[in-house]
């Protein structure tokens, strides 16, 4: 074997590549930890704001739909009717967001803990007659929609919600302030506004049926 024959088979001439390839593997493993690390990252956990919000909401946002649905049935009125439609849908539109935003992060739907566990303080208010979470309506407020009629089933309608509005809204701001998921900080930005431009406008509305508002 001639010298030259034995320095290309010398084991020492792939030593730098050798070198240079596990180098590389451990730069790839690096990558794929650092980018699981990250995916893990991005989905919130059960107890987490964007979690507990998301199941908080649908069930809040569902009674609004509820209650707008029952008021199409009892009024003529058209601006009311209208306000009803508007909220039917969009509430039941971000309804279905949230919930899918639980599905998308394999979360369930319902919590053992108290609603409104995931914000950043102490609620003392304490659920009664199906009125889980400040706002909402009891379940004795909800029959008296069902027997109104007219005008009186109007003004009722305007103040429920109007109270559930102010309740929605200190919930999305919550969220809005603590959720880490861009799509749940901006879904409840944009409550907070359409919910503080229809309590406006119910005031105005309630107004005109010689009805007012504290909110």
């Amino acid at each position: 074997m001639t010298e030259a024959d034995t320095t290309r088979s010398s084991p020492a001439r792939w030593l730098p590549y050798a070198g240079a390839a596990l180098a590389l593997c451990l730069a790839v493993l690096a990558l794929v930890a650092m980018t699981s690390s990250r995916a893990d990252a991005s989905t919130p956990g059960v107890d987490s704001a964007d979690a507990g919000f998301a199941r908080d909401m649908a069930v809040h946002h569902q009674q609004a739909v509820e209650l707008s649905f029952i008021v199409r049935e009892r009024t003529d009125d058209e601006e009311v009717r209208r306000l009803a439609y508007d909220v039917i849908n969009t509430q039941a539109n971000q309804r279905g967001m949230l919930l899918g935003r639980l599905d998308a992060w394999g979360l369930p739907k319902t919590s053992q803990k108290p609603p409104m566990a995931w914000m950043d303080h102490a609620m003392d208010y304490q659920p009664h007659d199906g009125s889980l979470m400040p706002g909402m309506a009891t379940n004795a407020g909800t029959d008296r929609l069902r027997e109104a009629e007219g005008t009186d089933a109007e003004v009722l309608y305007l103040e429920l919600l109007t109270a559930h509005h102010q309740g929605g809204i200190d919930m999305a701001q919550g969220a809005a302030d603590l959720a880490e998921d861009p799509m749940i900080v901006r879904l409840a930005e944009g409550m907070v506004r359409g919910q503080q431009s229809e309590m406006k406008l119910m005031a105005d509305m309630l107004a005109d049926r010689g009805a007012s508002t504290s909110q």
